[in-house]
């Protein structure tokens, strides 16, 4: 089976959703400078030749172990088979919010609910995919749907919820995407409904490998979330950690026919004791072909990497 890694992959970071999360302990960052690396090829492991571009031996054997592990397994079957969400499953009203005042009740997640929410008609919704294929799943009920974005009602900016009915949404899921059953809420003030995904995610696959041991360090961090894949598959944007003191999160890549791995580290770094911080920043990863159906692993954790996001992971992994 072909296995390749890529360059060092910072091809773009942003930080515009740069996060910082307290944490008990200095983060010390010496040694990570070792990331600099040549283009000679090294043999890797069953007849492999991978491409040494500064990624720790370590770190990059612990990818190969991973891929080995998930590559036709019976968990890699089952990813394949089942629905999981990679996408938000909250959609907002065409053309967004109409102020400043509005995006911030949604973000603080401040709603007052008008009447009653509809129970689901039926005990199951179908999923329904764009590439063929579909998934019987439970449905949930509105009031369900609507907790997912909605936390009570404050003394700050607040949108209102004037009803539901169910209906259906495109969303984003590993497969590919979907058509899925979501509740529509009726917003006071807009023409078009709030939705929310309604139907529940197949279990995740028991993973066929552990986490890293000593996870994490400078050669091998676990990843934060999954942002975005391209349209065209060829890219993927993921959150990477990193500390206070150092020159940002690196993602490396291995591809084989099953799998992408991806391994998270940090570049550069001080010796010594660093503030108490935690920083996540996006990087985007430039693929060799599309994601297509192959899973996507993060090194440090042997699991699928979850889609993060701003209201936390999707419903997968919550």
């Amino acid at each position: 089976m072909r296995r390749k890694t890529s360059p060092i992959t910072t091809t773009r970071t942003r930080s515009a959703r740069t996060v910082q999360l307290l944490v008990g302990l200095a983060l010390f960052t010496a040694g990570t400078g070792a990331l600099a690396g040549c283009g000679s090829e090294e043999p890797g492991g069953s007849g492999d030749k991978v491409r040494a571009t500064g990624q720790a031996p370590e770190a990059a054997a612990r990818a190969r172990r991973v891929a080995d592990a998930w590559d036709g397994s019976k968990a890699a079957e089952a990813w394949r088979a089942g629905y999981h969400p990679m996408g938000e499953a909250v959609e907002l009203p065409e053309g967004g919010f109409h102020d400043k005042a509005d995006e911030r009740a949604y973000a603080t997640q401040n709603f007052v609910l008008r009447g009653r929410l509809p129970v689901a008609p039926e005990r199951n919704g179908r999923v329904t995919w764009d590439s063929g294929g579909s998934l019987t799943r439970p449905l949930m009920g509105a009031r369900g749907a609507y907790e997912r974005f909605a936390h009570g009602a404050n003394d700050g900016p607040h949108l209102t919820v004037a009803g539901g009915r169910l209906g259906r949404m495109t969303l984003a899921t590993s497969r590919g995407p979907a058509t899925v059953p979501a509740w529509l809420f009726t917003l006071e003030g807009y023409d078009t409904p709030l939705k929310s995904v309604a139907v529940g995610p197949s279990k995740l696959p028991r993973p066929p490998i552990g986490p890293a041991a000593g996870s994490p360090s400078g050669e091998l961090w676990e990843l934060r979330g999954l942002v975005e894949v391209a349209g065209d598959g060829r890219s993927v944007t993921v959150i990477g950690n990193h500390g206070a003191c150092d020159d940002g999160p690196v993602v490396h890549v291995l591809e084989t026919d099953g799998s992408v791995v991806l391994s998270g580290s940090v570049a550069g770094g001080t010796d010594g004791p660093c503030t108490a911080q935690l920083l996540g920043r996006e990087v985007t990863v430039t693929l060799d072909r599309p994601v297509g159906d192959r899973v996507l692993l993060d090194a440090a954790t042997g699991r699928p990497l979850p889609y993060g996001g701003p209201h936390g992971p999707s419903p997968s992994w919550s």
